[in-house]
């Protein structure tokens, strides 16, 4: 009864439209009140959920990344993406995605990435007579890379939420070859869909324009190298790697670039601040949800629900890709992470599945729920800047849900394009 509690009030007012944060509080609250616990085991939980200590890197990124994105790192990266493909067939867009993967990088976060790529670029392709549906769908679609290569943000959040026994350094190292695997697969598709619109080809730049343009861009490169590499050679932890990318950032920006002005600190503390505030308050009331999930034992049972259903690892696999995809249609990607991440990593591991390879699985999969409506947020921060609605965005949008769902079940069943890297690496 406790758990029908729990999981009956949280969709009610998901549907009634409550914020998630709010809806996750008030079930955590009605099934704490009717096990007859005290209410301030809600206050406790959430509060030690958004005080774990490897948390601190995450606003510590966010600021980071808002300021290599006022400061012009975005059009540098756009500008030398454009020197190198922006000559095949609807270039722009395959420019879009390729910036995407630069930008990730530099940001570690799909919002970030389509507000800023798709910012700067889907006004341009529609200026060059690419249709709006299509900018805004190669925009949103090429944001969920940001999701696997470092430093992202939701790597960072499994691993603290499966109680911080999972190397960073290894999810970090896991996400690179299925990152490009994804750019890849989305270019083709983009190139596809433009030789069937016939959408113009440009002039290719020459290669000393492209060695120009890669060294303009080379201090953000150098950004994302500096992260992974010291991380995964122990130089420094999660944590101390995101202060280093902020002290990094403000040099780059403030005196290499000399395009932060005071105006464009402030703003960037501010955005910062208000999506720090934002990420923490759901991840806090998340994990009073997932507290809630452990002491009502719904992992045990979810292992043994499972298990009866079939002893074939790659069966499993599936039903849980079903079940995210499902969930990520209505739960945005932070809290998602919080609740199924203790209810399906003992569920992987019972069946032989390595922590590591999960922890992209489950990012890369609850990710596509980010262009997923109804609660799909890239979706539609991608529509309000290309100004269409969601449904006209819907209509053409299937290839490259499509490609992204052939991504996923490559990374699901070929472990290698996971595991191989963060091996190698070791």
């Amino acid at each position: 009864m406790a758990v029908a509690i729990l999981f009956f009030v949280f969709a009610v007012l998901l549907i009634m439209g409550v914020p998630v944060g709010f809806s996750l509080i008030a079930a955590s609250l009605a099934t704490v009140l009717y096990l007859d616990l005290p209410a301030i085991v809600v206050v406790q939980q959430t509060a030690a959920g958004a005080g774990t200590i490897s948390l601190i890197a995450i606003p510590l990124f966010i600021f980071a990344g808002e300021l290599m994105m006022r400061g012009g790192i975005s059009e540098r990266l756009i500008s030398f993406a454009s020197s190198l493909v922006g000559h095949q067939r609807g270039g722009l867009g395959q420019v879009n995605v390729l910036a995407s993967l630069f930008f990730g990088g530099v940001s570690g976060s799909a919002i970030a990435d389509v507000s800023a790529i798709g910012g700067a670029m889907i006004p341009q392709m529609v200026k060059r007579g690419f249709d709006r549906d299509f900018a805004v769908n190669v925009s949103v679609t090429a944001a969920l890379v940001a999701l696997l290569v470092p430093p992202s943000h939701n790597l960072i959040l499994f691993s603290a939420s499966a109680g911080g026994s999972i190397s960073i350094a290894d999810l970090f190292a896991a996400g690179v070859i299925p990152a490009l695997l994804m750019t890849a697969v989305l270019m083709l598709t983009g190139w596809a869909i433009a030789r069937r619109r016939g959408y113009a080809t440009e002039a290719f730049p020459g290669f000393r324009e492209v060695l120009l343009r890669f060294v303009s861009a080379l201090p953000g490169l150098l950004l994302v190298a500096m992260i992974f590499f010291g991380i995964r050679a122990g130089i420094f932890t999660a944590v101390e790697s995101a202060s280093i990318a902020v002290a990094y950032a403000l040099l780059v920006t403030g005196f290499l670039y000399r395009r932060l002005t005071w105006k464009h600190f402030v703003d960037t503390c501010a955005g910062a601040v208000r999506t720090t505030g934002l990420i923490l308050f759901v991840i806090g009331a998340a994990a009073s949800f997932g507290w809630l999930l452990a002491y009502l034992q719904v992992p045990t049972a979810a292992v043994e629900a499972l298990t009866s259903v079939s002893d074939n690892k790659y069966v499993i696999l599936f039903l849980i890709m079903v079940t995210l995809l499902i969930l990520g249609t209505f739960m945005d990607l932070a809290p998602l992470i919080i609740i199924c991440t203790p209810i399906f990593l003992p569920v992987a591991k019972a069946f032989g599945v390595d922590p590591v390879h999960f922890g992209v699985i489950l990012i890369l999969n609850a990710g596509i729920g980010l262009i997923t409506p109804p609660v799909g947020s890239v979706l539609f921060v991608g529509t309000a800047i290309g100004g269409i609605s969601v449904t006209q965005a819907l209509r053409s949008i299937w290839p490259f849900y499509l490609a992204a769902f052939v991504v996923l079940l490559l990374v699901i069943y070929i472990p290698a394009l996971s595991l191989w890297l963060p091996a190698a690496l070791k």
